[in-house]
């Protein structure tokens, strides 16, 4: 088996934790009051390696909730599941391309929030992974709580299939099997309580090809959110306009096979507007814009959607690093795949 699972079970304890007033102060109540500020994510996926659903942390008691940029928001429809049962249905705010961050909001109030801590910690640090990994929770049960340690922190050196991670600043390595699918989204907290990253999605060491299993540290995460809530770091993908003919721009991505396949670039047509901007073959396309795109069918909408004229500017990642490129002016022809 790909991950060894190994839980810290709250079970039971969590009831008892629920009757004490005041501050948690015993492992169980910090874990149970940590519990009730992640949420459920349900979304696209359903397919092997495409999972639908993922976690979330609450990050403002008037709902907005920070998460894992995935495929899992790549729908029309969010459902977010909160610890006591309630269900909400989320829109997405905006995203951080960078940092595979995304933020979502639910009509509601006063809810149980987490305040970062600012500070990073050292190597050593005891800490709790609290997510729905797999998938185990559903209704009002509670995320899965495990135990472990900051083992390193370090530049994260890592791989999706054949493309390089964007982010390559410092994370939390952890010597626990955290980052398993449902799990991205999920809040990483000391013994306090407080919140010192959020797990990022399943990932391979480019040197090794092991798995890692980490979190994004919480002052990246907040500069993140901060990004995406002042429109700074992208903006909600596109899923009405027309799509565009992309070979018209000289692009060709892979066979859109699945419903949300990632869209690699597979050819540039020689000559073309996209050959001259520089694109490449293994090209990832992440961005129109500031639109972000996680499926074929995504890009060719943001396309469609840039005004007949205007320049078409696409994000990729190109061997873990991302790349800005100029398309020139949209075409005026349109067609239906």
């Amino acid at each position: 088996m790909r991950h060894l699972l190994v839980l810290l079970v709250v079970g039971g304890l969590m009831l008892a934790a629920t009757a004490v007033a005041g501050e948690p102060t015993t492992p169980q109540q910090v874990a149970a009051a940590a519990a009730r500020k992640v949420v459920k994510i349900y979304g696209a996926g359903g397919v092997q390696g495409l999972e639908g659903y993922q976690s979330g942390i609450i990050i403002s008691p008037d709902g907005r909730i920070a998460t894992a940029l995935s495929t899992v928001l790549d729908s029309d429809g969010l459902d977010c599941v909160l610890d006591d049962g309630r269900r909400f249905e989320a829109r997405l705010v905006g995203v951080d391309p960078r940092r595979e961050l995304a933020v979502l909001a639910i009509e509601a109030v006063d809810l149980p929030a987490f305040t970062p801590r600012e500070e990073r910690v050292a190597a050593g640090t005891r800490v709790l992974a609290i997510s729905n990994l797999f998938g185990v929770a559903v209704g009002d049960e509670r995320a899965s709580v495990q135990r472990g340690v900051v083992a390193a922190v370090v530049p994260l050196e890592a791989r999706r299939g054949a493309a390089d991670a964007p982010y390559t600043g410092a994370v939390y390595v952890l010597d626990c099997t955290t980052n398993n699918p449902g799990s991205p989204g999920g809040a990483v907290v000391d013994s306090q309580g407080r919140l010192l990253g959020i797990l990022g999605k399943e990932l391979r060491a480019t040197a090794s090809g092991i798995w890692l299993n980490y979190a994004l540290p919480a002052d990246e995460l907040a500069r993140g959110c901060a990004e995406i809530l002042a429109g700074t770091a992208g903006s909600p993908p596109v899923t009405s306009a027309t799509p565009l003919d992309l070979r018209s721009l000289g692009l060709v991505l892979v066979p859109d096979l699945l419903a949300r396949t990632p869209p690699f670039v597979e050819s540039v047509v020689p000559g073309s507007a996209a050959a001259q901007a520089g694109l490449r073959a293994d090209d990832l396309v992440i961005a129109v814009g500031s639109r972000a795109v996680a499926s074929c069918d995504a890009v060719q909408r943001a396309v469609g959607g840039v005004p007949e004229g205007d320049a078409v500017r696409l994000s990729l990642i190109r061997a873990g690093v991302i790349v800005e490129c100029d398309l020139g002016p949209r075409p005026a022809e349109v067609k239906r795949p």
